[in-house]
């Protein structure tokens, strides 16, 4: 598979306050398999693997729950776990305290698994990529109440800003997507082989794979506003924010940057290259993966 990873404002953890980037130091933790995407729950966290989605803490891991092929970044919400099943096309629903599948909801997601599921106003989001429509999942019911037509192969997707926003890498576009109208309100053209995305930090930001650029989208104006160039490219790797900064899990040069979301300076380059993976960021660190080296990583303050 193709690696990976989007896009969210995480919950805050119960560890310390939260240290600058340059400080933050790893703590490698070996996980067989194919560690990839990520979803924080608390001070622990769920990564997609082989036929299975796993919580993890620091130090082991604390439970797992069968997935036929998980795929795509995952999301918590409505006291849930959320995950694409790239084999059957489902989103599963996952009860995260007890490790318990609640649902199995038919989507149309996949193939490739370069995608997301995401929560915002009071539902659930996810891309069915071949179709090029992206469907809303009820959270109280279980079912998809509506379904919406988006450009081909969009796959790409975060909320935030009081809409969904969803990236195609075939069509090279961002599209904004009103939840009280279940349309597309504006589209923009960004550059090469658009990726993941987060929305936060004061705009929707976008990694432009194949630039490797990240591009800043206004919210307001649903306008590019800026650019920043972090590398030859960003294939497959993640993107997140908070705390005043945009982060980016990389594929060559580092294992991470860190992007000052105001000055857009790139103000970290931490670790050696890994190769893909996904990234996840909380108030005290950030946890990061490497599936070909079969690792999660805990990157906080000594």
């Amino acid at each position: 598979m193709k690696r990976a990873l989007v896009l969210m404002l995480m919950p805050a953890t119960a560890f310390a306050a939260q240290p600058e980037p340059s400080a933050l130091r790893e703590k490698e933790i070996s996980v067989p398999g194919f560690a990839d995407f990520l979803a924080v729950d608390g001070d622990t966290v769920w990564t997609t693997n082989d036929g299975r989605v796993e919580q993890w803490s620091t130090s082991a891991k604390k439970a797992e729950v069968a997935v036929p092929r998980p795929c795509g970044a995952m999301t918590m919400a409505f006291g849930s776990l959320w995950v694409a099943n790239c084999k059957g096309g489902e989103v599963y629903r996952i009860d995260p305290k007890a490790a318990k599948l609640l649902a199995k909801i038919p989507a149309g997601i996949g193939p490739s698994g370069e995608l997301n599921v995401v929560a915002g106003a009071g539902s659930i989001w996810a891309p069915s990529q071949t179709a090029g429509k992206i469907v809303r999942i009820d959270p109280a019911t279980d079912k998809v109440v509506a379904t919406i037509d988006a450009a081909p192969d969009t796959s790409y997707m975060a909320f935030g800003f009081n809409a969904l926003w969803a990236a195609s890498g075939k069509a090279e576009t961002l599209q904004r997507i009103d939840p009280k109208t279940d349309a597309v309100s504006h589209t923009v053209k960004l550059g090469k082989q658009p990726g993941f995305l987060a929305a936060g930090e004061g705009g929707v930001w976008v990694q432009e794979q194949g630039d490797g650029t990240v591009a800043r989208i206004d919210p307001a104006t649903v306008m590019v506003t800026a650019r920043v160039k972090v590398g030859k490219t960003l294939t497959y790797g993640d993107i997140d924010t908070g705390g005043g900064f945009v982060w980016l899990r990389t594929t060559e040069d580092q294992t991470f940057a860190a992007i000052d979301a105001k000055s857009l300076a790139v103000v970290t380059r931490a670790g050696k290259p890994a190769g893909s993976g996904a990234l996840r960021y909380t108030p005290a660190g950030i946890w990061t993966t490497a599936h070909d080296v079969h690792t999660l990583s805990w990157w906080s303050a000594p």
